[in-house]
């Protein structure tokens, strides 16, 4: 979903070019966000991270992890770093790029991250849009290019559809997963993810009793 544009954003984002970094920084910094964060923590990456509260809870519970959230939109990019400019935490272990999730290779080296978090991806539902999909073959090769050897993809989604042919595309890319790291009502099965951590769209989906679908999967 478009956010309206806000006047604000622009100049917002320009201040903060030591916050959110634009997709020619990104490029620049491939390889170096270690040296960006000053640490040689574990660095894992929301792809399309909207107003940023899954992303941002995260780096205030977990202080030993980098978090890069990813985002399209320049005004949803802009609430997100502002939220966290204005918290009372003001975690330094966050960081953002007003960049498209088709260039990760670009703004990232090989191996680089730890893991990838796609929060409420937007299923394109009709055949001829099937490659804009996240979990297609193509975003699939870059996650695994940009990925340590370990690394983990993290699927959460209210929309079955998408999540029945991201399972399909995930078996066919050869990626494996394990029954107790997927569910398809995750707010009645926590014991498989106790700390879970809601994106805006989970909540209100969830406040409408609908099901949350997620699966974390092995490169």
């Amino acid at each position: 979903m478009r956010l309206r544009s806000k006047r604000w954003a622009g100049p917002f984002i320009e201040k903060h070019s030591d916050l959110i970094f634009s997709a020619d920084q990104a490029r620049a910094n491939n390889g170096k966000w270690s040296k960006i964060f000053n640490n040689d923590y574990p660095i894992f990456l929301e792809i399309g991270c909207g107003k940023g509260q899954f992303i941002f809870e995260n780096a205030i519970r977990h202080e030993k992890i980098n978090y890069i959230g990813l985002e399209l939109q320049p005004t949803a990019v802009a609430i997100a770093a502002k939220n966290a400019v204005e918290s009372v935490q003001k975690p330094k272990n966050l960081k953002f790029i007003l960049g498209d999730g088709a260039d990760l290779s670009n703004y990232f080296s090989d191996g680089e991250i730890e893991r990838i978090f796609l929060n409420h991806s937007d299923p394109w539902p009709k055949s001829r849009h099937e490659k804009r999909r996240l979990t297609y073959r193509t975003f699939l090769r870059s996650y695994r290019k940009i990925l340590c050897q370990k690394g983990t993809l993290e699927l959460k989604t209210d929309n079955l559809g998408l999540f029945e042919y991201s399972l399909a595309s995930f078996s066919d890319f050869g990626l494996n997963w394990s029954k107790d790291k997927i569910s398809y009502d995750l707010h009645h099965e926590l014991q498989k993810k106790p700390d879970n951590v809601q994106s805006e769209y989970e909540k209100k989906f969830a406040d409408m009793g609908q099901r949350e679908f997620w699966v974390e999967v092995s490169f």
